[in-house]
């Protein structure tokens, strides 16, 4: 049974509170939200007012993904604001260890993600050393892409590092994750599902949170 984590990004900005309070009564697991800083990426979201305003709320714990350069700066702002996970850019920080090491010191958990194009093996030296490996599969810094079909492939890869390290981390997926394909991202060893447009687009999104949430595994066909 797979880790569910609704990103706000689809969420309804003008009734946040109202969307957040449903991911609160849902079976979610995690609260997913996504900071874009129009430079890593070509979109701007949010920033930590609303991070803020959604900790205040939230009953569950925020699963933070910075799609920013040089997040080691923002490490104690985001601790702070109550992020609980805090996931960064392979590309995004030169000295990715050494951001990663002051995330736990801060009292989160680190996440290390990866872009549709990168390899699994970047991340060798370090998965040891993170509790989450985010796979985008989708480009990232807009909600609702198209799923990358690749991604099957680069789960296992990740799936078998991650074992051949001893490592402990989590594989979480982002982007065009959705009823038809959930089965099969679990299948190829995700644990943790990333929805946004799914469940904000549906007609009852606890219910398909719901249906997230109890996917039986299928073969994996890609």
């Amino acid at each position: 049974m797979p880790m569910i984590a609704p990103s706000i990004l689809s969420a309804d900005f003008g009734n946040l509170a109202r969307d957040i309070e449903m991911i609160n009564r849902s079976e979610a697991d995690w609260i997913h939200c996504d900071i874009m800083d129009g430079r890593f990426v070509p979109n701007i979201s949010f920033g930590f007012p609303v991070l803020h305003a959604v900790k205040k709320v939230a009953k569950k714990p925020l699963d933070v993904h910075l799609m920013i350069l040089e997040p080691e700066k923002y490490i104690d702002e985001f601790a702070k604001a109550g992020a609980a996970v805090l996931s960064v850019h392979l590309e995004a920080s030169p000295h990715l260890h050494r951001t990663l090491t002051a995330i736990r010191q801060k009292g989160m958990s680190p996440g290390v993600v990866l872009n549709p194009h990168a390899s699994v093996s970047l991340i060798e030296n370090i998965v040891a050393d993170v509790d989450v490996v985010l796979l985008m599969s989708v480009n990232p810094g807009y909600g609702g892409q198209k799923f990358i079909e690749n991604t099957y492939g680069k789960i296992r890869d990740c799936k078998n590092l991650i074992l051949a390290k001893n490592s402990t981390a989590k594989i979480e997926i982002d982007g065009g994750v959705d009823l038809h394909n959930a089965a099969a991202l679990v299948e190829a060893g995700a644990d943790i599902l990333v929805a946004g447009n799914t469940v904000f687009s549906s007609q009852n999104p606890a219910e398909t949170i719901s249906l997230l949430k109890s996917v039986k595994k299928n073969p994996v066909v890609a």
